[in-house]
């Protein structure tokens, strides 16, 4: 089949666009450069295969489009920012592709983003099971789990923080269960919970200016 441009103009709004009329009805609203790489021309004939590739161009471009504005400027995972795409209409091929030219061009770097979740939720006194939860509503891959794992410092220190401001200074063992099982949401095994709350204990019986163990 072969499908014959009727008309090429201006488009009324969008810089540098133009709407592409064809003799069967269909429109399409293009850029200058695709009317330069794919000859557009009022009488041009393209078969059907040209037009494929025209159509798919478009949908690669609008891709694109899309997913700068997904990302804007917020760190994100090729994960999330495809979902997101597949979420808006954008057909899986094109998603695909904007999320590879998004990483080639350095805008995606899942690595690094796990990294930069790890050590944040790490250093707000959460545990290991609560930062792979995050990792995984962020879309972050679990091939990329043990090494961003890794970046994650502090966790039992802001921990212990968290401890200090829940208690402030009480000894309670009611309290001291219920600030264990909030470690535990906070994704903590039981056993590291119940450590942290030892460790807490320990300061508190130490003499002023003592490491507790001392």
């Amino acid at each position: 089949m072969i499908l014959k441009v009727s008309d090429v103009a201006k488009a009324s709004s969008g810089h540098e666009k133009f709407k592409v009329a064809f003799a069967d009805g269909t429109q399409l609203t293009v850029t200058a450069a695709q009317i330069a790489d794919f000859g557009l021309f009022s009488g041009r004939e393209i078969p059907d295969d040209e037009f494929a590739e025209l159509v798919g161009a478009l949908e690669e471009s609008a891709a694109r489009s899309s997913a700068l504005r997904i990302l804007g400027s917020r760190n994100m995972s090729s994960g999330r920012v495809r979902r997101k795409l597949l979420e808006k209409g954008t057909n899986e091929p094109a998603a695909d592709k904007a999320v590879k030219w998004l990483e080639d061009v350095g805008a995606i770097n899942d690595a690094e983003h796990a990294c930069a979740i790890v050590r944040h939720y790490s250093s707000k006194g959460y545990g290991e099971a609560r930062i792979k939860d995050e990792l995984f509503r962020r879309g972050i891959d679990r091939e990329l789990w043990d090494e961003a794992m890794a970046c994650g410092e502090g966790a039992d220190a802001a921990a212990l923080e968290y401890l200090r401001k829940r208690l402030r200074g009480s000894a309670d063992a009611g309290e001291l269960k219920r600030a264990a099982d909030a470690l535990c949401r906070r994704g903590f095994g039981y056993s590291e919970a119940r450590a942290l709350t030892s460790r807490y204990i320990e300061e508190l019986e130490a003499p002023d200016g003592a490491e507790p163990g001392d």
